[in-house]
């Protein structure tokens, strides 16, 4: 029936792979209900309305909430002088803004712990210690420097994409110029903020690497909790729902916050540019500024790594880097390239015989993405013990799960590749005799290769980064860098874990400069 209903001409080998994916991404989370179903009447009710639960989430409404409210904070501002302002280095500021997306949030944390105490970076540089930040404002303040990039990019882009007409007919009307910021520039930006809010509160609900060291206690935290000490697996799964139906929430809230709304343009006319806002009396404000965020959110994270690393490096333990980085590699490789091999057919069905159902297909691949980390992998872990035992623990499974997680990273490249690939070029290599097979691989993929290694690229070093699933799948003694951060950082080991945590920026970096090259390659192309 799916065959039929795709599209008449499609052949087997391009619909069977998106019926495998979808069934790949729904079956653990299908099992994963099931299994929390299983409690009985009286247990269930103890389980969802023990003081516990309503302490666990009162906690992660509160660091989402509060995360969430500081990024904003802490973007507009950063976003309006750097798009709005004649501010000199605007280029420069930019780049700052998005920098903070090469510190994994578990980094961020490890040099924020690593800072304070009687030994801690400061006391080293300035011989007087601070005081160790951690629990909520330690977890708050970690989670939000890694996530401003979010806000600031999306900020920044609806503040330059608003018609500066809209600014001139209100100041024409008698605003004055910071009523015109608050009755009509943010108006406009609530599509990027409930969108940037959107992806900041989920990546807070599923973060398990920065409130696990700074021992703040979440949804997350208690999975992790649960996971280590008793394994109780119906409690294990009702808390692997419950952080979903969080997630599931904030995704409804969004969709009916920017249900009905329209933020287009009226007229037909032009767009005409925008007249840069002098600074005059708040310039050296507004460098203070920048330069205080610049400091916290990249320079103090970037030197407390590399004094850690100058102050506890040993040669010794070269031979754990060097399989800490074969381990990361050896997962992060295979899942980018089967990640990138899956989406294909996924998107090629998408594009060239869209569909109810060929759409329906697509978004089960955002399942896994859109799945907490921790809820996923706990998902998958009762799914093979239950059905196939012998695979638990295996890097099969870990190479699995981060493929299916990532997958929806590696499909907005490849849908771009495909859209921009001419169906005629397809249609006369059939016309010649060619398969359809034949003809999409002598024709079409050879078209594609740029934006599949963009995804490659992109999965790769997301996989890099990733924490929860690593924790929960990787086989036992298996080392990747993120874990050695983690499991030194846990046991405040910040000198074994700064070659590690040094690494993972270099890394990083290089995910931000593919984000700052293909941004600069799209506005090139469109110019």
């Amino acid at each position: 029936m799916i065959f039929h209903k795709v599209g008449r001409n499609l052949q087997w080998y391009f619909v069977l792979p998106t019926v495998i994916i979808s069934s790949g991404v729904f079956v653990p989370f299908a099992y994963l209900v099931l299994r929390a179903l299983s409690a009985d009447p009286a247990e269930l009710v103890e389980i969802v309305f023990r003081s516990r639960t309503l302490f666990l989430f009162g906690n992660t409404l509160l660091l989402v909430g509060g995360v969430v409210i500081v990024g904003i904070l802490l973007a507009l501002p950063f976003a309006w002088l750097t798009g709005h302002t004649n501010l000199k280095a605007r280029r420069f500021f930019t780049l700052m803004g998005v920098f903070p997306l090469a510190i994994p949030s578990y980094v961020m944390a490890y040099a924020i712990l690593g800072l304070g105490g009687r030994d801690g970076a400061f006391a080293q540089l300035f011989g007087a210690s601070l005081p160790r930040l951690s629990g909520y404002w330690g977890a708050l303040t970690a989670l939000s420097f890694y996530t401003f990039p979010y806000f600031f990019l999306n900020i920044r882009s609806a503040l330059l994409g608003i018609d500066p007409a809209l600014e001139e007919s209100a100041r024409s009307l008698g605003y004055r110029r910071r009523e015109v910021f608050y009755h009509v520039i943010i108006p406009q930006l609530r599509p990027a903020l409930y969108a940037s809010g959107l992806i900041v509160g989920l990546h807070v609900l599923g973060d398990f690497g920065v409130v696990s060291l700074m021992r703040f206690e979440t949804f997350s935290y208690a999975l992790y909790v649960q996971y280590i000490a008793s394994f109780d697996r119906i409690y294990a799964a009702w808390l692997a729902l419950m952080l979903l139906a969080f997630a599931g929430s904030l995704l409804y809230v969004e969709a009916r916050l920017l249900r009905g709304r329209n933020f287009h343009r009226a007229g037909t006319g032009t767009v005409h540019q925008r007249a840069l806002l002098p600074l005059k009396g708040w310039a050296k404000l507004s460098y203070l500024y920048l330069g205080v965020f610049t400091a916290g959110c990249i320079t103090v994270p970037t030197v407390t790594i590399v004094l850690w690393m100058v102050e506890g490096f040993d040669s010794a333990s070269l031979e754990d880097l060097v399989k800490a980085v074969v381990g990361s590699l050896g997962v992060s490789v295979p899942s980018a390239f089967l990640s990138t091999c899956l989406v294909l057919p996924l998107v090629y069905l998408g594009v060239r015989r869209p569909s109810a159902i060929s759409r329906w297909l697509e978004r089960f691949a955002y399942i896994g993405y859109a799945i907490p980390p921790l809820a996923f992998g706990l998902s998958l872990i009762f799914f093979v013990r239950q059905t196939i035992p012998g695979l638990y623990q295996t890097l099969w499974v870990l190479i699995y799960a981060y493929t299916l997680h990532f997958m929806a990273e590696a499909i907005g490249p490849a849908r771009s590749a495909i859209y921009q690939s001419s169906p005629n070029i397809e249609e006369a290599a059939r016309v010649l005799g060619y398969s359809q097979l034949r003809a999409f691989i002598k024709v079409t993929l050879p078209l594609l290769i740029r934006g599949l290694i963009v995804g490659i690229a992109f999965v790769f070093l997301s996989a890099m980064k990733e924490l929860p699933i690593a924790f929960l799948l990787a086989p036992t003694g298996y080392e990747t860098l993120a874990l050695n951060v983690w499991s030194s950082t846990s046991e405040a080991l910040f000198a074994e874990a700064a070659p590690y945590a040094l690494l993972m920026l270099v890394f990083s970096s290089l995910f931000v400069g593919l984000l700052l090259i293909r941004e600069r390659s799209m506005h090139e192309l469109a110019a």
